[in-house]
């Protein structure tokens, strides 16, 4: 007879005897397994992986912008061009990154120009389509006068239209409404034409007045093509209000542009431009966003 203690262990099905492991041990050797194993290996690099994909991401869509750059930077090298002419990257992109002060405040008075000319374009473009939608005779007289303000070029328009309400803020804000007045105008017409001809045969079956057909019907069918128009207008409103105040203003990032060509500081003046580029594309896509928001809303 085999004797055994609990402190010795159990008889195992062959008959020999064998030691229990110490209390604890498994639990340590699963915290060692866990701690060893290419999965939490492979964690402590998930932000490094995730930052490369990010970059992957951004260089695959935007490679072009990147080549531009270089490009630019070869072609200055490569003719040995003068800084007065043409500077380099590296000059333009240390000018704004070392010296924001000098861009934020005109920047900010772009920006403002160009949101408010923008937004009161939108207002008398919807406006004015919801005019030409109600009266035959204002859609006579409305859409001829729309179409022949924007084939006159921008350029043209602004001696106009500084001698007509003055030089200044009021005219950087009026040329910037004109240049957003008509493509809402146009798509927010072509908006309130776009209902079903079968919706609105039940609207008059069911003898709904003009004012329900509109506010039920025709509006919102309407906003994804306002937001259309939101969308081709933002970033063309702040070039406007910059070529308004290069010409005619007294502040903001076009009379930044034009101070700096006139006491020839290169840098400075394609610092400008590129600030009022990326803002525009900036525009652009938060337009764009909008439109998307909305269209899946109203659809």
């Amino acid at each position: 007879m085999i004797r055994t203690s609990r402190s010795e262990g159990a008889i195992d099905g062959s008959g020999r005897a064998g030691r229990r492991p110490p209390t604890g041990t498994g639990k340590n050797l699963i915290d060692t397994r866990e701690k060893t194993s290419p999965g939490a290996e492979a964690g402590g690099n998930q932000p490094a992986r995730a930052v490369l994909r990010t970059l992957t991401r951004l260089l695959s869509r935007y490679w072009t912008v990147l080549a531009l750059v270089v490009a630019w930077a070869v072609w200055v090298r490569t003719q040995q061009l003068n800084q007065i002419v043409a500077p380099t990257p590296a000059a333009v992109f240390g000018d704004v990154l070392g010296h924001p002060g000098a861009y934020l405040p005109d920047l900010g008075w772009t920006l403002l120009n160009a949101a408010v000319g923008l937004a009161l374009g939108m207002v008398l473009g919807v406006t004015g389509a919801l005019l030409v939608w109600a009266s035959p005779l204002l859609s006579g007289l409305m859409t001829p006068m729309a179409l022949i303000m924007r084939s006159v070029p921008v350029v043209a328009m602004i001696p106009v239209i500084a001698r007509v309400v003055g030089f200044g803020v009021t005219a950087v804000l009026t040329i910037t409404t004109v240049v957003s007045f008509f493509p809402v105008f146009v798509m927010a017409g072509s908006g309130l034409r776009a209902a079903p001809a079968a919706t609105r045969d039940v609207f008059a079956v069911l003898a709904a007045t003009r004012l329900t057909r509109l506010r039920l019907l025709l509006l919102p069918y309407a906003v994804p093509a306002v937001l259309v128009g939101l969308r081709l207008t933002a970033s063309t409103a702040v070039l406007s209000a910059m070529l308004a105040e290069y010409l005619l203003g007294t502040h903001g990032l076009g009379r930044l542009f034009a101070q700096s060509v006139t006491f020839m500081d290169p840098a400075r003046a394609w610092g400008t431009a590129l600030v009022a580029t990326v803002v525009s594309v900036l525009c652009f896509i938060g337009a764009r966003a909008a439109e998307r928001l909305g269209t899946a809303r109203f659809t």
